[in-house]
């Protein structure tokens, strides 16, 4: 099959053949003439497999299709979860529109709002924001959504996670009824299929993959290794193996600063990037991890669906994800479009039943290893009673920033 057996405008052909675009991905073969049919979809598919084509290519068909001449509105808006995101995704609508009467503005927060009004002063066809600053604009009357005609959440399932839930209910009720509605997503879970029910009208699901799986380029290998123990395992790996351009995941800022200053020590340029750093720092050390000047970067899960890297061959869990689906995005920063990939988890005895939810989700079974040289002390197991481990109900409402008592309001995060 070809793009242009997918009934694509002329102008969008040209520029994927620009773009040495051949053959279209299984999701792009899926969602591409759902999309031109104005239907509601939710798609899922692996990460790397060419989702935001998927939407981005039959959207802008779309709009060359209906653009009124010489006059720009609001008709395509995309919310992400991370600015990271915003800025992948807002690069791809540029890269697929090039030289094309089409605008696109990106908004996020910890930017000059100035400048992003700015942009959509000169006109605006697509918009893509994070939830946080898209509400602001809103609230203080600085956007005008009246003509949008699609909405599309990518990545919605890390919306929930992240405690956007109120701020797109918030959304929502300032956007046009009629409308057609698009989730994009690598995983689905339960709270993702509750939310379509409310969003969605009569929509299609397509699913090119099994539910919930990874890629299948990617070696997954799993070390059992003592908690103290990872940083010089981690250290070795690299330096040995003479590995280059590695993403590291942790599940806390404070974790990713210390681990990088450690890895620094053992002469490894290591740098950390996560929601607490300014969004020139992390512009700078992603340019500087890209580029080769960094050879390792530390990350929580705020990077793990807005780091593209072509030929990423290496992603490191130090420590396992409270929730099992980030395990599938992490990795997939590695083996993109059908690349081989490692992906190297580090397991203490402690993270044992977060390895097990894994297991559970994918629906298989790891044999973790042991590496010479840093084998576990199995006479140094804290044999002490243990604190109960969260439920996965717990962790859920934490991540939707929901409190365990019913009677309490969920609290709002701003990206």
């Amino acid at each position: 099959m070809s793009f242009a057996s997918l009934g694509l405008h002329q102008d969008i052909l040209q520029q994927v053949q620009t773009l040495n675009y051949t053959t279209p991905t299984p999701i792009q073969q899926a969602a591409i003439p759902v999309v031109l049919q104005h239907k509601d979809l939710m798609a899922g598919a692996q990460t790397g497999t060419g989702k935001t084509a998927a939407f981005a290519l039959p959207l802008l068909h779309h709009i060359l299709q209906n653009k009124p001449a010489e006059t720009t509105a609001i008709t395509v808006l995309v919310l992400t979860p991370t600015r990271e995101l915003a800025q992948q995704v807002h690069a791809s609508f540029v890269k697929y529109s090039e030289n094309l009467p089409i605008q696109s503005v990106v908004a996020y927060g910890g930017a000059s709002i100035n400048v992003q009004l700015d942009a959509l002063k000169q006109g605006c066809d697509v918009l893509v924001a994070t939830p946080g600053r898209l509400l602001e604009l809103i609230m203080k009357k600085l956007i005008d959504l009246s003509q949008l005609q699609t909405l599309v959440l990518d990545e919605a399932d890390r919306m929930l996670d992240m405690g956007f839930i109120i701020d797109i209910q918030r959304i929502l009720k300032t956007l046009p009824e009629s409308r057609q509605t698009l989730f994009f997503s690598a995983t689905f879970n339960d709270d993702i299929f509750a939310l379509s029910k409310t969003l969605l009208k009569d929509p299609q699901l397509i699913e090119v993959d099994n539910r919930n799986t990874t890629a299948n380029k990617v070696e997954q290998v799993v070390y059992a290794v003592d908690q103290n123990r990872k940083s010089a395992l981690l250290s070795y790996l690299i330096g040995s193996k003479n590995w280059q351009q590695v993403l590291i995941f942790t599940r806390t800022k404070q974790g990713a600063d210390d681990l990088a200053k450690e890895m620094q020590k053992d002469g490894i340029t290591t740098q950390s990037i996560h929601g607490d750093k300014s969004q020139g720092a992390r512009e700078r050390v992603l340019a500087d991890f890209k580029s080769g000047k960094v050879r390792a970067l530390v990350a929580t899960d705020v990077a793990a669906r807005g780091i593209d890297i072509e030929q990423l061959q290496y992603v490191v869990n130090h420590e396992l994800p409270y929730n099992a689906e980030d395990y599938i995005h992490r990795i997939g920063r590695t083996g993109r479009a059908g690349a081989n990939g490692l992906a190297i988890s580090l397991v203490a005895e402690k993270e044992r039943y977060l390895l097990t939810d894994i297991e559970k989700l994918l629906n298989e079974q790891f044999i973790p290893q042991w590496f010479p040289g840093f084998e576990p002390d199995l006479n140094q197991l804290d044999n002490t009673p243990k604190k109960r481990e969260p439920s996965k109900k717990e962790l859920r409402a934490k991540a939707l920033g929901l409190s365990p008592s019913k009677d309490k309001k969920p609290k709002r995060r701003r990206r």
